[in-house]
């Protein structure tokens, strides 16, 4: 119990000491991402009528698939999860590996927070403001209480393998730093995997508890 406890206080120094070493970078692309949401948010209040009028069409249709079928395939949706989160993960690590595409990285977490941004205000929108933040819980947030920070932590580890291969050019650091950034890619690609079982199995429970109160 106690070898138990100072390996979960070793881990959690580990990610603090990680976390405080590199506040910078993960407050610039915390920014990145909120600026992204923000665009989101923006782009839904912009679209016409007829846009709107699609989107509401389109979530209420799948209220009312949810509504109608009771037997969900769980397995179906966690494998395609998997994929999306694991592909991002793999996009990120290669991004992360180059010199040239590494602009790249901050698109990718700018889209993810439009992404979100986008479909938050799209709910709301079609449910309203109560109904819509109910929805958006039950259905988007704890997946994202690790999805975001391991995009996040998966993105600052590229950009400092980019930054290493700029201030040292010689071929054994350059090659223990990649190896540091497939680990921790790695790492970072099981707490996805972890975002899409939240998904699956506790946001999926909850919305359909959800839209029995709907």
């Amino acid at each position: 119990m106690k070898k138990h406890k100072k390996r979960k206080n070793k881990l959690t120094n580990i990610i603090l000491e990680h976390i405080k070493n590199n506040a910078k970078d993960y407050f610039i692309l915390s920014i990145i991402f909120i600026i992204g949401v923000l665009a989101g948010v923006f782009f839904i209040n912009q679209t016409t009528e007829q846009q709107k009028g699609e989107i509401s069409s389109y979530i209420n249709t799948f209220i009312t698939s949810l509504k109608e079928k009771k037997d969900i395939d769980s397995i179906g949706l966690l494998k395609d999860s998997i994929i999306k989160n694991i592909t991002l993960a793999l996009a990120l690590w290669f991004i992360g590996s180059t010199v040239t595409l590494i602009p790249l990285i901050y698109g990718i977490v700018a889209f993810r927070g439009f992404c979100l941004g986008y479909t938050i205000s799209a709910i709301i929108a079609v449910l309203g403001s109560t109904k819509g933040l109910l929805f958006s819980i039950t259905t988007i947030f704890f997946q994202n209480i690790l999805f975001i920070p391991a995009l996040l932590a998966i993105a600052l580890s590229g950009i400092k393998l980019y930054k290493s291969i700029i201030k040292n050019r010689k071929k054994d650091n350059i090659k223990a730093e990649i190896y540091r950034h497939s680990i921790f890619s790695i790492f970072m690609g099981t707490m996805l995997i972890g975002a899409s079982l939240i998904e699956v199995y506790i946001s999926s429970n909850l919305l359909n508890f959800f839209i029995v109160y709907m």
